[in-house]
């Protein structure tokens, strides 16, 4: 028979959050703890007897630890491979990202068509943008032309539902296929959170029920006293 596991205290919890992975870097958007650890941490810790202040001293500490709930949502280009450069004269592009009301990033290194371009986001002209936590923005990528309006590779609406475990692919036929990160962006990370509030009002309920019964069982307790002694309550 397998022996039960010792409950987990405030404590042990915030070693976990603080200790990183072994291997941090498996991912570009590595968060560096495991998601399934945490919840299986919650949930002993659920079944230890804890008080409710502890209980959300851990809660604050484990929903800032989840990548996107205090933290900012930045996109990065991770890689680029353009079909075309809507250049007809013997010059080299110059392709750039813009979101509406944002700065054109150019991207320095984007010369050649039908050539894949791989980057680590640490690049000076990263992060491309910045997204809200509900609210996509207006983008683009686009080349310069000296002769008439600057040449649209593609348009469309970035939005942070977009990034599954935060990545996200846009192609857009005959023009490019561009990769973005945004590791803040994770939608699961959202759902796991929503998941750990579930579970905090379960024990707050389950908590008030013992209690109940606790109470319950004194009165009862009470009565046959009162009834081996001959008396009435």
């Amino acid at each position: 028979m397998r022996r039960p596991l010792p409950p987990l205290r405030p404590l042990h919890l915030f070693r976990l959050f603080a200790s990183p992975s072994p291997n941090p870097r498996s991912s570009p958007f590595s968060t560096g703890f495991s998601a399934s650890s945490l919840i299986m941490s919650f949930l002993r810790l659920l079944s230890s007897s804890t008080s409710i202040h502890r209980l959300l001293f851990v809660a604050h500490i484990f929903l800032c630890s989840i990548p996107g709930t205090l933290s900012s949502r930045l996109v990065t280009l991770s890689s680029i491979k353009i079909f075309t450069t809507h250049v007809w004269l013997p010059t080299k592009p110059i392709v750039y990202f813009q979101c509406q009301g944002e700065n054109k990033t150019i991207l320095p290194d984007v010369k050649e068509k039908d050539f894949l371009y791989i980057f680590h986001g640490e690049e000076s002209w990263q992060p491309l943008t910045e997204l809200a936590e509900k609210k996509c923005r207006r983008c683009g990528i686009y080349g310069y032309d000296n002769f008439k309006s600057d040449d649209v590779f593609d348009e469309w609406e970035l939005c942070p539902g977009n990034f599954v475990e935060g990545k996200y692919v846009h192609f857009k036929e005959n023009e490019f296929n561009a990769t973005f990160i945004c590791p803040q962006c994770n939608a699961s990370y959202s759902v796991m959170a929503a998941g750990f509030l579930v579970l905090l009002k379960y024990w707050q309920k389950r908590k008030r029920e013992r209690q109940q019964a606790r109470f319950l069982k004194q009165f009862e307790e009470g009565d046959d006293i009162y009834d081996e002694l001959g008396l009435d309550a």
